[in-house]
């Protein structure tokens, strides 16, 4: 995906949950394309050299994906840029559009989705829509796991698969244990933050079992019962 004088588009992604921004940086990076990427805001706005296209998470640790647009278009007023979300929801996605956003994707999403994305921002083209991989073959029959999704996700890659999933796993303790601390505080807005933050990493793994259980428990954060069904899910995954 060069553009018309053979250079290839910088690209610049913000993202701070590393399974999601280990995927992602790897599909652009395959699109070709030089990828840099930024955890949150502050590495965002450090980061040197120009950009093509911003790739901007909508929650980041130290601001929001809007407040970060207009804080870099003070500085590039056209560049272009593209929010990821694990929130589908419709006012989100106006209020990203408001806020400057050419497109607004919904994680999990698969690398093609992404490199579509990307293309058609950047006024490149389709260009070539199929994996080169081959069939994934049938789903696994079991309640944790979707080979299926994960490897459509990935364009059919099985080690990339156990890569991504090694790196997720990695890092579920860390992300288990903000949960519950925050259930434990009470607190209802760090709980939903770190829950939204696991989710979009489950749907591009295929750990659908823990996946359902963070959606129950977002949708009611105080209730004892999805709490317990999001620990059994993480430590299945654990054991």
């Amino acid at each position: 995906m060069p553009f018309a004088d053979g250079t290839m588009p910088a690209l610049l992604l913000v993202e701070d949950d590393p399974t999601s921004a280990h995927f992602l940086s790897a599909a652009l990076a395959a699109l070709p394309a030089r990828v840099v990427v930024a955890a949150d805001c502050a590495q965002a706005l450090a980061a040197p050299g120009a950009f093509d296209l911003w790739l901007v998470d909508a929650h980041l640790p130290d601001g929001s994906g809007g407040e970060l647009l207009s804080r870099l278009r003070a500085a590039s007023p056209g560049t272009p840029a593209i929010a990821h979300t694990a929130d589908p929801s419709p006012g989100l996605r106006d209020r990203l559009l408001r806020a400057g956003f050419a497109e607004v994707l919904v994680k999990p999403l698969t690398a093609a989705q992404l490199q579509h994305g990307v293309r058609e921002v950047l006024g490149l083209g389709h260009g070539d829509t199929s994996s080169g991989a081959a069939d994934p073959g049938p789903a696994t029959a079991v309640e944790d796991w979707d080979d299926e999704a994960a490897l459509k996700a990935l364009g059919g890659q099985r080690e990339h698969v156990a890569q991504l999933r090694g790196l997720f796993l990695a890092e579920l303790p860390g992300a288990r244990a903000a949960c519950l601390d925050a259930f434990a505080r009470q607190d209802a807005t760090a709980l939903r933050e770190a829950l939204h933050k696991l989710r979009a990493g489950c749907g591009f793994v295929g750990a659908v079992g823990l996946e359902r259980a963070v959606a129950a428990w977002q949708a009611d954060p105080a209730a004892p019962p999805l709490r317990d069904a999001f620990d059994g899910a993480a430590r299945r995954l654990l054991a």
